[in-house]
């Protein structure tokens, strides 16, 4: 069974931000959530959905881990998912502390997080009415120079711990630590990096914001928090995600008065829409191509030289003194390259489709041959909310891959493809090409038949 004849795989899709704005961002993203992510008019079946695949109702390759493997190795931007696995985790876990802790942490109103960019808008904006720029470049470096008024300042907060409790006090377990579903070590413990270095980076990203750094720490997970504003959020971060400055100053007030997850809602909002309508689309349409890079080049070779088979026959019949009915032999090598070529443009080689094989990925070759095959499989610290960078140079598949001869790389191992609706999108590409190549050529070999005889041997 195959899609339409119409079908198209989905188009790439660039990383612009500016593609659709803030305002329009929720509407988009209800509206491929109750449609279930995206739909066939896209190019992506409802089975390989953004919901499905993170929810694990996908086979290799196209599961959750493929997904990441993808956005580490080809887009170098897994840290988005890694953050919305994070927050689903975290908001699963936040919902089910006791209604006591859950109180310590209320919810981040849309008019709360209003009043605060107004606030800080506000703030500022007097400063700078106060004293005109002639004379703030005259006191700047004086005890005279206007200071800005931090929101914290501004409005105040009576939940503040007091300065003299010790942050992070490791002397007592908190009640609210439970071990997460990702990223966390068997006993609950996210103490993977110097409490200072993350202590810095956090303090330096509220004092980015115009903000003194004072997290209360009787609210639930604030340890974490202040980690995943280290890790995320903060300028320099090993996993920085791609926000705006208005997008980071509003979550950072946020999470300066609250650890409950609405504290995210802006940013969580960004991530999800560039997830299902960027990184999504691309990863399904290079999942589409069964082979590597000099497969499908090697393919597209083939297709040529098939093509030009076809006109060679074509033209030698011709200008012999052999009948009309002898040029449709020009079809064979016709048929075979045009098909082979649509295909291959499409990043599928026919010969691996005939199969339902696909090619090894350049980090998967490898597995087998290591003692530790978790390297090459799957980088455990891919799924690690509080890991290091994404970098991957240092892997040792790099150097192997990079070694091996060409004539390897296009006839390299192969595995079959176990999603049964990306076989469907591949058998509607091969129908699709097949189609193609008859029309062609029938075109191509009825204008040589319209051509006399060359009687030239």
């Amino acid at each position: 069974m195959v899609y339409s004849l119409t079908y198209r795989r989905p188009a790439y899709v660039s990383s612009s931000r500016s593609s659709v704005n803030g305002a329009e961002k929720p509407k988009s993203l209800n509206e491929s959530v109750s449609s279930g992510s995206t739909c066939v008019a896209f190019g992506i079946p409802d089975a390989l959905s953004f919901d499905r695949v993170i929810s694990g109702g996908t086979c290799p390759p196209c599961t959750t881990r493929d997904f990441m493997n993808y956005l580490i190795y080809i887009e170098h931007a897994a840290e988005n998912l890694q953050f919305f696995l994070w927050f689903r985790d975290y908001s699963k876990r936040f919902s089910e502390l006791p209604q006591s802790e859950r109180a310590l942490a209320p919810e981040w109103t849309a008019e709360q997080a209003e009043a605060e960019a107004l606030a800080t808008h506000v703030s500022h904006a007097a400063v700078v009415k106060k004293i005109s720029p002639e004379a703030a470049a005259m006191f700047k470096g004086t005890d005279f120079a206007p200071t800005s008024v931090t929101v914290s300042e501004f409005r105040g907060n009576p939940f503040n711990t007091p300065p003299r409790t010790p942050i992070g006090d490791t002397g007592t377990q908190s009640p609210a630590k439970t071990p997460s579903e990702y990223g966390w070590s068997d006993d609950g413990s996210t103490l993977k990096s110097s409490k200072k270095s993350f202590h810095n980076k956090t303090a330096g990203a509220f004092e980015g914001a115009d903000m003194k750094w004072q997290p209360f720490t009787i609210q639930p997970f604030r340890e974490e928090v202040s980690r995943i504003i280290a890790t995320y959020v903060a300028d320099g971060a090993p996993r920085e995600l791609n926000l705006s400055s208005k997008e980071r100053s509003g979550l950072l007030h946020a999470l300066g008065n609250t650890t409950h997850p609405s504290a995210f809602r802006q940013v969580i909002l960004t991530v999800e829409w560039s997830l299902r309508h960027q990184a999504h689309p691309n990863f399904i349409r290079w999942a589409i191509c069964n082979g590597n890079r000099p497969r499908v080049i090697f393919a597209r070779g083939l297709g040529i030289a098939g093509i030009l088979g076809g006109f060679i026959t074509a033209i030698l019949i011709t200008l012999s003194s052999a009948g009309r009915g002898w040029r449709v032999m020009s079809a064979v090598g016709f048929l075979i390259g045009i098909s082979t070529l649509i295909a291959a443009w499409k990043g599928m080689c026919v010969v691996l489709h005939g199969m339902h094989h696909r090619h090894l990925r350049p980090w998967e070759l490898f597995a087998e041959d290591d003692d530790d095959s978790s390297t090459y499989e799957m980088k455990k610290s891919s799924f690690e909310s509080l890991g290091s960078t994404n970098g991957y140079e240092d892997e040792p598949w790099v150097v192997k891959y990079e070694k091996r001869n060409i004539i390897r790389k296009i006839f390299d191992r192969e595995v079959w493809i176990q999603e049964p609706a990306l076989r469907q999108i591949q058998d509607t590409i091969f129908v699709q090409a097949l189609a193609g190549s008859l029309v062609l050529t029938a075109i191509s070999v009825g204008i040589f038949c319209a051509f006399p005889k060359g009687n030239y041997y």
